[in-house]
């Protein structure tokens, strides 16, 4: 067995602290956290902690540091890596000028592979420890990612993507194709280690009805597996949707007809909904990815959190590269802050951290193994050095409280605050200073 223990100052949630306040969190502002194999032994005090460890286990000291589990990313392209912050577009003209195009590149399986690494990367320098993500419409775009995510030990979901009209011919596939491929792919990566396979139909105008059957038969056929898609984001893809699908009700029923709602469908963004599709929505149980800075990038909209709440609908939080502007947690809350500033609602800084934690554990029904530091989850967690930059020293340094000091990481943090991220209890990235 092989243990080592960590101190720092140490915060997890317990519940969603809508519903039960600052007692859904737990914090410890001398804390030590054991690990054994990989995941959490223990979790309390330094001074009573540390009185029962054998003499051979290893403290790593972060005194002065903040541990927290790793963020957990709901929705994101790693193909648009290379394309974030393109200029000048709304959603549809987005996906045409700068997204298929760059898409057409991951028919090389090597190419695939060196963004693969490159996004990877990405997500530990900025602290993301479980991200469900998009690749293209080619399969080796999925081999390629699950390759370099198996090799960091990480918990992720991917899919290849389903896309058989309404898109450049270098990028569509048929109904057919795209469930023998996707098929493919589930019988070689679903629940091989920490991984886990989402049906990837793009969005229903780029999908055929025939497809978006043959989506719903690869959840019949292989229980267990997810789905991810995109749904309501701009109101001209919602007119498109109804001259595509006249016989659906809604956008939403375009997918709910072929069987495509559900606890384990997770659909991006949710912006613009009618109150019976948001009640369809939660008496499924199917999950919406808040993606804020990519709503305000592409002009989509604003996400309402608080009819979410009220309906009963699961979410958690996106950041939606390329769109998305920021691979950091810690940005993409601070624009959820100021999406809901403009609804007149404050949100509050321990649901953001909930959301982007154990939050985002339960919208992907993965809180059995990770999302706190309950014993016996894995131990993926990241170390915030609270004095990473003068201003943020100087600005937490005057902080009172435990949540002024996580309000001000969400306004004014970024990747230079994660000293450390360790997946499974081993360093899978160390801040170079």
């Amino acid at each position: 067995m092989t243990s080592h223990a960590f101190r720092a100052s140490i915060l997890h949630y317990l519940d969603d602290p809508r519903l039960q306040g600052e007692s859904a969190r737990e914090y410890f502002e001398d804390g030590l956290l054991l690990i054994e194999n990989g995941r959490i032994a223990a979790l309390g005090p330094y001074s009573d902690l540390i009185k029962t460890l054998d003499s051979h286990i290893t403290v790593e000291d972060y005194s002065g540091h903040l541990i927290m589990p790793g963020f957990i990313d709901l929705h994101t392209h790693y193909p648009q890596t290379e394309m974030i912050a393109a200029y000048g577009r709304q959603l549809l003209e987005w996906l045409n000028t700068y997204t298929f195009p760059t898409e057409r590149k991951f028919a090389d399986k090597d190419y695939a592979k060196a963004i693969a690494t490159f996004f990877v990367d990405e997500l530990l320098r900025n602290g993301t420890t479980t991200a469900m993500v998009f690749g293209t419409v080619h399969k080796q775009s999925v081999d390629a990612l699950f390759e370099v995510a198996q090799a960091q030990d990480m918990r992720l979901l991917a899919g290849k993507v389903m896309m058989d009209r309404n898109a450049p011919d270098f990028l569509t596939d048929t109904a057919q194709s795209a469930y023998d491929d996707s098929a493919e792919l589930i019988e070689r990566w679903h629940e091989k280690g920490r991984l886990h396979y989402a049906v990837t139909p793009r969005f229903a105008p780029t999908s055929t009805p025939e497809q978006l059957q043959k989506a719903g038969q690869l959840l019949q056929d292989y229980p267990g597996v997810y789905l991810q898609s995109h749904l309501a984001e701009n109101r001209d893809e919602l007119a498109w949707v109804a001259t595509l699908f006249p016989n659906a009700r809604d956008y939403l029923d375009a997918y709910e007809q072929f069987g495509l709602l559900g606890p384990k469908s997770i659909y991006a963004h949710g912006i613009h909904l009618s109150e019976h599709a948001c009640q369809r929505l939660a008496d499924s149980g199917t999950v919406l990815a808040h993606c804020p800075t990519s709503n305000l990038f592409l002009g989509s909209g604003l996400f309402d959190m608080e009819r979410m709440h009220a309906q009963g609908v699961r979410f958690a939080i996106g950041t939606d590269v390329g769109a998305g502007t920021s691979f950091s947690m810690f940005q993409t809350l601070g624009d959820a802050y100021k999406i809901q500033q403009l609804q007149s609602v404050s949100l509050a800084p321990d649901q953001s951290f909930y959301l982007a934690t154990l939050g985002g554990a339960r919208a992907l029904s993965l809180e059995t193994h990770l999302g706190n530091f309950l014993p016996g989850k894995e131990a993926d967690f990241v170390v915030i050095n609270l004095k990473s930059t003068p201003l943020m020293a100087f600005r937490t340094g005057t902080c009172q409280t435990l949540n002024e000091v996580l309000f001000v990481l969400s306004m004014l943090g970024d990747d230079r605050l994660i000293e450390a991220t360790y997946i499974l209890g081993s360093k899978a990235y160390q801040r170079e200073n």
